[in-house]
């Protein structure tokens, strides 16, 4: 007899099967990541339909299958239909969907991880639109820190020294590295450019690919330099109260505003895409929901 369970879940991503079935991914508080066939669920009058739709949180009976386990009932215990009310609101959750798949378990219990992606389309759907990236940056920063791979922020990940931001130097900088670990002097940041490949930082960490290092394909990010209002400001992201309401010390004008955090985005981008080894496909969508151009140097 086939084997069943129950869960609590929330729907993370799904895509046709066959003419009528539907095949999602759901994130369980009890089991981890699962896949599931929902069958019938395209069908136009089927009570699955709506309860096997992205971001839908369910009370789940499964049964086990061969090759793939088959959701047979789901009782819905809550939705976020504010995330779909614009793109960028629902370009910003799905790309949180994407880190969770990065890094959720299968078969072990995903409670914490669970609860922190609850938490954060929560945000999500309640932000103003103006919030909503900063409210992104800071969903990508929490869930670096479950992954236990957030980036240093505090002192050089390569001699270890503190770093402390100076925000009455105008030109003062920092290096930040993905491939390093997070930030680092600048005198280290030009000696990892000439340094070869297999060179370690004093972390464990590779400064940049090659052979005989850690598994890295996806491509070794470019080095960052970064200003001192920048680095507050990814500093602050690892507080547990909302970043929505701060600014960037200095930048006082909701343009300068959307471009720091623009800047912030495309930092952690680079930095979760090198250390999840893949690309994060949502991001994409993100330049075209906040068309302001962004500062470079």
């Amino acid at each position: 007899m086939s084997r069943s369970y129950k869960a609590t879940g929330i729907n993370l991503k799904g895509m046709p099967m066959g003419e009528t079935d539907r095949m999602v991914t759901i994130l369980t508080i009890e089991h981890g990541l699962v896949r599931v066939i929902v069958p019938g669920a395209r069908k136009h009058k089927s009570r699955l339909a709506g309860r096997s739709s992205q971001f839908v949180v369910n009370e789940l009976f499964i049964v086990q299958g061969k090759s793939l386990d088959k959701l047979v009932q789901a009782e819905t215990v809550r939705s976020f239909p504010g995330l779909s009310t614009d793109l960028a609101r629902l370009t910003a959750s799905q790309y949180l969907a994407e880190l969770v798949l990065c890094q959720a378990l299968s078969g072990q219990p995903q409670g914490a991880l669970f609860a922190l992606l609850i938490e954060q389309l929560q945000r999500l759907e309640q932000a103003e639109q103006t919030d909503i990236l900063a409210c992104l940056n800071q969903g990508i920063f929490q869930l670096l820190v479950a992954a236990g791979v957030a980036p240093e922020l505090n002192q050089c990940c390569i001699t270890q020294t503190e770093i402390m931001p100076n925000l009455a130097q105008a030109d003062w900088h920092v290096g930040f590295s993905p491939g390093s670990g997070g930030v680092v002097t600048v005198d280290q940041l030009a000696q990892i450019q000439t340094n070869s490949p297999r060179a370690k930082t004093a972390s464990g960490r590779y400064a940049v690919n090659g052979s005989g290092g850690p598994r890295r394909s996806h491509k070794n990010p470019a080095v960052s330099l970064i200003s001192a209002q920048e680095l507050v400001w990814l500093q602050q992201l690892g507080e547990t109260e909302l970043v929505t309401q701060r600014s960037l010390p200095g930048m006082a004008t909701p343009e300068q505003r959307l471009m720091g955090w623009q800047r912030i985005e495309r930092l952690l981008r680079q930095y979760a895409e090198f250390h999840f080894d893949r690309p994060i496909r949502s991001a994409t969508l993100i330049d075209a929901c906040f068309p302001n151009p962004i500062s470079t140097r």
